[in-house]
């Protein structure tokens, strides 16, 4: 499988964030709230992704967003799918945190999402699902439904999930300067139980994204993980890059 079918307003790619809005998220980080934190990288992919879809005044529908926001429920708040134009006319969500974890609503409802959506996307490439939280979930355990959805695939690839883990003392390595960081590629380099869930439930990083995530400055390696430990800015914002880093033609 190739991951090489580039977004395309005729073979657009769709990403579901999958946005933990539980309470603990208002835990503050170094410089503001974990949640705060998931609103600029969300906000950040979004302008990128519309970045990437205009030309001239024109936005092409080349992204296509689910967004399923959880706590004790799960929540579809674009109920269903949206291009890249539909979401910048709507503009994103403000969340509140409170309540539970239950993780594995969230991927139950990606899941039926995919379903429906899969058999019109068989051009197109592979679906990323990008979750995005803070500890360990409350709920039955979500690896089951995850690895159901990383077997689901079009002819390009299968469906992507990417993890990215906003926590403190989650890796072993120094990652202060995030331009020379490599990525994780072994459960080993990680020093938190849940962590190491994440990673087992983390699709590999195909080579084509690869590519167009270190043409922005970074240097990950081959084989790594679609698992971001994000322990400051920095790499969350390498980790929100990564789920809109399909291949594309600039329409530039």
């Amino acid at each position: 499988m190739s991951y090489s079918i580039p977004a395309t307003m005729v073979s657009p790619m769709l990403v579901i964030y999958l946005l933990d809005i539980s309470a603990s998220m208002a835990n503050a980080t170094n410089r503001t709230s974990r949640i705060e934190e998931l609103n600029m990288g969300l906000k950040k992919t979004v302008i990128r992704m519309i970045h990437r879809s205009t030309k001239g005044a024109s936005i092409s529908p080349r992204y296509k967003i689910a967004m399923i926001a959880y706590n004790d429920k799960a929540f579809d708040l674009l109920n269903g799918v949206m291009t890249i134009k539909e979401l910048t006319a709507l503009g994103l969500p403000e969340f509140v945190p409170n309540g539970k974890t239950n993780t594995a609503l969230a991927f139950e409802l990606a899941e039926k999402l995919l379903e429906k959506e899969l058999p019109e996307m068989t051009s197109c490439p592979p679906p990323l699902v990008c979750h995005i939280t803070d500890g360990e979930y409350t709920g039955e355990d979500p690896e089951p439904i995850v690895n159901r959805i990383m077997n689901m695939a079009v002819p390009d690839g299968n469906v992507l999930v990417q993890n990215i883990f906003i926590s403190d003392n989650i890796i072993k390595a120094d990652v202060s300067d995030i331009s020379h960081w490599s990525g994780i590629s072994s459960v080993s380099e990680l020093s938190n139980e849940y962590a190491k869930k994440l990673y087992a439930m983390s699709s590999k990083l195909p080579e084509s994204y690869r590519r167009t995530i270190n043409e922005m400055g970074f240097n990950l390696e081959s084989n790594v993980r679609m698992m971001i430990p994000a322990i400051d800015s920095a790499i969350l914002n390498l980790g929100f890059a990564m789920s809109g880093s399909t291949p594309f033609y600039s329409l530039k």
